[in-house]
């Protein structure tokens, strides 16, 4: 067992790795390391991401994923998902909806295989996710 930002977590045989009964995770504290976007998803700036998948309950994994300042396009996976710190909007180009803006404490839902644009201005975006397919 060991310590991650303040998450006791083990590992299994087959690599499975999450959270034990009883630990904690600082979400807006625990440390990302962030990577450039693919060159097919960058729009403006130099947008990065990071995630920090934190293990499975219920059928669903759960996690941390943050973005930098910038402009990506996305694909989506069926997800749940809490915004912690930050602001942007997301413009949804397949199916055609209107965009939403995004803030501390809003909820959002995606379906799998939306089409999305995501822009950040400012400090980060973190969010908790849940997608299904945990086990």
């Amino acid at each position: 067992m060991s310590e991650v930002d303040g998450a006791a977590r083990v590992s299994s045989a087959d690599g499975v790795t999450g959270m034990q009964p009883g630990s904690v995770v600082h979400a807006r504290g625990a440390s990302l390391s962030h990577d450039p976007v693919e060159g097919w998803q960058k729009v403006s700036g130099e947008p990065t991401t990071a995630a920090l998948e934190l293990g499975a309950f219920a059928g669903a994994e759960f996690g941390l994923w943050e973005m930098s300042a910038g402009a990506m396009l996305d694909v989506e996976a069926d997800e749940v998902f809490l915004v912690i710190s930050g602001t942007a909007t997301v413009e949804f180009l397949e199916p055609e909806l209107p965009p939403i803006d995004l803030e501390p404490g809003s909820i959002v839902r995606l379906g799998e295989g939306m089409r999305t644009r995501w822009t950040v201005t400012g400090a980060p975006l973190r969010k908790l996710y849940l997608v299904e397919g945990g086990s």
